[in-house]
């Protein structure tokens, strides 16, 4: 399904899937209160993207364990895959809200990937003047995502940048996944 919008002729219709999206939300919000995972008390929390609900059980050192990257074909879909990956690993640090206003920080990195979606480096691009312990939080929460997937096939440099949203209570969200 292609859209029909004359300015994203080359691109798969957002359409589509945002309600790919929607139909695993609305199944997350159904399950039963006690399968919730940790961090998901009350059920105040919604599943941010599919690839949430095929996070296995926490695995050694008391991180969950991901499923393989899919397969992506540009830049957007990476950095896509890659906000998604950061939420799933990180369920107890993350938020899926709205973003409170005023923020608390919001520190930003460039994260460079070899060919094989692991990370190469982590640059600081923009530290936040205070909470200035967000920035430790946000590097770890980038580490334990990865790999984000066979990147080879994309044109160099192996790069792109993420913006985490802190909240007061020291929570944040990847600015990927803001509309």
């Amino acid at each position: 399904m292609r859209c029909i919008d004359s300015r994203r002729r080359s691109t798969p219709c957002a359409g589509a899937a945002a309600a790919v999206c929607t139909a695993f939300v609305l199944a997350a919000c159904s399950t039963p209160k006690q399968d919730r995972g940790p961090g998901e008390a009350g059920g105040a929390r919604a599943t941010p993207a599919p690839t949430v609900a095929a996070v296995a059980p926490a695995a050694e050192g008391g991180h969950r364990a991901l499923p393989a990257p899919r397969a992506v074909r540009n830049w957007s879909e990476l950095r896509q895959q890659a906000a998604e990956r950061i939420v799933a690993a990180n369920p107890e640090s993350t938020y899926t809200g709205a973003v409170p206003d005023p923020l608390l920080a919001i520190p930003v990195l460039e994260i460079e990937l070899n060919s094989d979606g692991s990370i190469r480096r982590i640059e600081v691009m923009r530290e936040p003047r205070q909470a200035k312990e967000t920035l430790k939080i946000a590097i770890d929460a980038v580490r334990r995502a990865a790999p984000f997937g066979d990147i080879s096939r994309l044109p160099r440099p192996w790069k792109f940048a993420e913006t985490f949203l802190f909240d007061d209570a020291r929570k944040f969200k990847p600015r990927t996944l803001e509309p």
